[in-house]
């Protein structure tokens, strides 16, 4: 049996096939003709960049304009400015095309691969993917053809790459096994989209499987069966089938209330990160947006994007979400999330460093800007304002007295916007929680980052291995800090919200619905599955499950105890 990541959930039984990548090996040597070389790389460029554009149609017409969204990095990426003049320089001073390209994408994949951050980290995989494709064309390779498969084929692949999927033979891939990806990677993004079971991460399973080796997949557990005997096998099935009919079930609850066994009204909202995601929230009954993280916007761009440019992005959303609430959340950069023209230096410990609202605080100017653009998006819907990473009070004042300006010169320009907009508090530190009733007074309302809070609370990172143990929002030391939470906003008459991933997690729900949580923010797909959760529980059996909880002292009695009580 091989562990991975539990990427996309069901069950898949078939035969392996193992995508071998193609040797784009090759012999640097100094060119005869130098304009000739610089012809190449700029023909290998528009070749790529016509290729994908024509996926993305496609990707747009089979998984909807969110995953397709992905691919355009991809064109980023090769018409990078920065990019093309160092491959171009690099031919000037006498290297050949290939190299000039494997040295230039070379050294933004190092600089990617190595930030903590898990959305930073994928840009390496697009990097090298645009690598793969420039260097397949300036050798006359063929890239990985996923188009054509034998009937219930199991893709085994080092890295399941957007441009592989563009094409692929979905019809016939019963589920995908990747060496690397996470859940928020493309890989595992892509395999939600297609409902095809995914497990990534698995060492070295393309070499430990061959092509024709029968397999079974269980994404919902993360684990791979090779030669799996006939028990397996019908156990696997019985497996499948209930996983499709639980499907079926999670469908009675589209278009119903988020409501309590016992009547009492919730908000189930979606996490975004990009204005396209708001369609994909609508498909799975959102009822809002809870987090829509601006960083995409930032990330994406040359230069700080305009105000327009802004505006444009957050009225999409609100526009398209209409009278439900948008959450929209300020600039979070800095720590892990290194975005070259803002000009950060470098931290030897950036998670508690210039970062989030420090770094906006910093620089009022490039703030307002944004601040500016959420005011006027506020005019065409129920946007509110959140902050992040604030660890004071005077922080979250400096923040509003900023929103306070922009409002001034809005109106001195004449241009509307929402006068009563919310400026919340997204409470992720654990100074935020000791300082909740003082927040609660200044804050419109709170969202609670679970991932961040239970990271700062345990002082563990969740990407190193050796502390993973530690990084669990069932810890008594992160639920006190929830519960402390959720009762200050509660008793200063503020909604509380929760955009981490412990939103969606069936053990904690009965303890949030006893302490009086409002919001659950949750991925898209998770929307249908907490609604369910949430139906099941009324406020008295939480309360007494809550009670029990929250007298165990350690986290293999509290999981122990809310995976009994599980609805």
């Amino acid at each position: 049996m091989y562990k991975g990541i539990n990427a996309s959930d069901g069950v898949g039984i078939g035969v392996a096939r193992v995508a071998v990548e193609p040797d784009l090996s090759f012999t640097p040597h100094v060119p005869k003709d130098l304009a000739v070389e610089k012809e190449r790389y700029t023909a290998a460029v528009a070749k790529f960049v016509k290729q994908t554009n024509a996926q993305i149609e496609r990707m747009t017409a089979t998984m909807g304009a969110e995953t397709a969204a992905i691919m355009q990095a991809h064109n980023d990426f090769a018409e990078d400015e920065g990019i093309r003049e160092m491959v171009l320089d690099s031919i000037e001073s006498g290297m050949c095309a290939e190299q000039a390209v494997s040295d230039a994408y070379g050294t933004y994949y190092t600089m990617f691969s190595q930030m903590d951050d898990e959305l930073f980290r994928e840009r390496a995989a697009d990097v090298a993917d645009v690598k793969t494709g420039l260097l397949a064309d300036l050798l006359g390779k063929e890239v990985i053809n996923l188009s054509d498969l034998p009937e219930r084929s199991i893709v085994v692949v080092h890295e399941l790459t957007p441009s592989m999927t563009a094409d692929m033979d979905r019809a016939h891939i019963v589920a995908i096994i990747t060496e690397t990806g996470g859940r928020t990677s493309h890989s595992a993004i892509i395999a939600r989209a297609l409902e095809i079971p995914a497990v990534l991460s698995v060492p070295d399973i393309c070499t430990e499987v061959k092509t024709g080796d029968l397999l079974v997949v269980d994404g919902s557990k993360g684990v791979v069966i090779p030669d799996p005997s006939d028990a397996d096998i019908e156990h696997y099935r019985v497996k499948a089938k209930q996983l499709l009919e639980w499907k079926a079930k999670l469908q009675e609850y589209r278009g119903k209330k988020t409501v309590t066994a016992d009547g009492k009204k919730l908000l189930l909202v979606a996490n975004i990160g990009n204005p396209d995601g708001a369609n994909t929230a609508l498909e799975n009954d959102a009822e809002g947006i809870g987090l829509f993280r601006s960083e995409f916007l930032f990330m994406d761009a040359k230069a700080y994007p305009p105000e327009d440019e802004q505006f444009a992005a957050y009225q999409k959303v609100a526009l398209r979400m209409k009278d439900k609430p948008v959450i929209i959340r300020t600039l979070d950069v800095g720590g892990d999330k290194e975005i070259p023209y803002l000009g950060l230096v470098k931290e030897e410990n950036p998670f508690m460093g210039y970062r989030a609202v420090r770094y906006c605080l910093a620089n009022p100017g490039q703030f307002k800007i944004q601040l500016t653009a959420l005011l006027r998006a506020s005019a065409f819907g129920d946007i509110k304002i959140m902050i992040p990473m604030i660890t004071n009070v005077d922080e979250l004042r400096q923040a509003k007295a900023l929103v306070e300006e922009c409002k001034a010169d809005l109106d001195a320009r004449g241009i509307a916007y929402n006068k009563d907009i919310e400026v919340g508090v997204m409470v992720e530190t654990p100074a935020a929680a000791f300082i909740a009733d003082d927040l609660a007074e200044e804050a419109a309302f709170f969202s609670i980052g679970t991932n961040d809070l239970t990271g700062y609370t345990m002082c563990a990172d969740r990407g190193n291995d050796k502390v993973a143990y530690l990084y669990e929002t069932y810890q008594p030391a992160v639920l006190r800090a929830l519960k402390a939470i959720i009762e200050a906003g509660a008793r200063k008459g503020i909604m509380v919200g929760m955009c981490g991933e412990a939103a969606a997690d069936p053990l904690l729900t009965p303890l949030f619905i006893s302490w009086g949580l409002e919001e659950y923010s949750v991925s898209s797909p998770s929307i249908l599955a907490t609604r369910r959760q949430i139906a099941h529980w009324t406020k008295a059996e939480a309360d007494e499950l809550a009670a029990k909880v929250m007298k165990l002292k350690t986290v293999t009695e509290v999981k122990s105890v809310l995976q009994a009580a599980v609805k």
